[in-house]
């Protein structure tokens, strides 16, 4: 086993602890692992398993990112680090410009209030579209904690990591793995027979996910909806977490439309019209509202720490990716 590092620096703000919590969602989250300072997460690879720890220096408004990565069998050569580098800047939204959302939200009173609460999230995303349907098929239907519950143990039972990280299964394990195993995990019937055939689909070749980003956002939904198991709610929240459409808030989500209610005076019936209604006043950015709700839930949890008044400077947006380093 062998360890190599990197480093980066995003454009500010930035906070690498609300971006971890924006992708963990719940403290019992066991893949996207977060112990206060340094974020983890476990990625299977051909050539082993791979393991990221992602730490950050400095402030706020210069951020420095140092990431270690390591691999089971050898130390990471030159392929593996390039691939760490478009992972890390993927999952923790690194190359997203929010100038237009600040700006968007400096026009109203209570959306400013709840992007300067939460000043430096980046909009994250899974390292995979295929591993957000995942996250998608084990959430539909349940609460988020119940969800989580179920992805460790797809990612503990399934594909166990021995002391890194537990990563959820690739396309083809899951491709291979029988309806009852994953019943035994408590998914329904219907959500195993689900996980199976996008595994089988996924790893013969037949569908290709990550293509879905050349398409527009409609295009992209209806051929996720056009996927088994895949119903509105799932597709959009792929759109989201896994495309970074940044304009999409899947309006379906109860948790959103609970912290909408809270927030900006949804009605106690209103639901995914009036969702919609309301992120059309933030398009472009309606899963960047999302995502800060999503924050301002976890800060009443008392998982996160909103940033305090002296770090509530008025960000500058700066353009192009986060800057990048040697390894070592």
């Amino acid at each position: 086993m062998g360890t190599r590092r990197f480093t980066l620096e995003p454009p500010a703000p930035f906070r690498l602890d609300l971006t971890a919590w924006a992708l963990r969602r719940r403290p019992h989250n066991q893949v996207d692992s977060w112990d206060g300072e340094t974020w983890r997460r476990s990625l299977p690879t051909r050539e082993g398993t791979v393991g990221l720890a992602v730490t950050q220096e400095g402030s706020t408004g210069g951020p420095r990112l140092v990431v270690r990565v390591t691999r089971s069998r050898a130390a990471p050569d030159e392929s593996v680090l390039e691939g760490a580098r478009r992972v890390v800047t993927r999952v923790l939204g690194l190359e997203a410009d929010l100038g237009g959302f600040y700006d968007l939200a400096r026009g109203d009173r209570r959306l400013d209030d709840l992007a300067q609460r939460f000043l430096g999230v980046r909009p994250p995303r899974f390292p995979s579209v295929f591993e957000t349907l995942v996250n998608a098929v084990a959430c539909q239907q349940l609460s988020l904690t119940v969800g989580i519950h179920l992805l460790n143990r797809l990612a503990t039972q399934l594909d166990p990591a021995g002391e890194t990280t537990p990563a959820l299964p690739t396309p083809e394990r899951l491709a291979g793995a029988d309806p009852h195993e994953l019943r035994a995990l408590g998914f329904s019937g219907a959500k195993a027979r689900t996980l199976v055939t996008l595994g089988q689909r996924v790893s013969s070749g037949e569908v290709d996910l990550e293509a879905l980003g050349s398409l527009d956002g409609r295009t992209a939904r209806d051929v996720l909806v056009g996927l088994p198991g895949i119903g509105r709610w799932s597709a959009e929240y792929t759109l989201l977490r896994g495309l970074g459409r940044l304009d999409v808030l899947p309006g379906d989500d109860v948790g959103a439309q609970n912290n909408l209610r809270r927030r900006f005076g949804l009605g106690p019936d209103d639901g995914y019209d009036a969702v919609l209604a309301l992120s059309r006043a933030w398009w472009p950015y309606g899963g960047l509202v999302y995502l800060h709700l999503l924050l301002d839930h976890l800060a009443e949890e008392g998982c996160v720490e909103p940033s305090s008044s002296h770090e509530q400077e008025k960000p500058a947006p700066v353009p192009g990716p986060p800057r990048r380093h040697g390894a070592t």
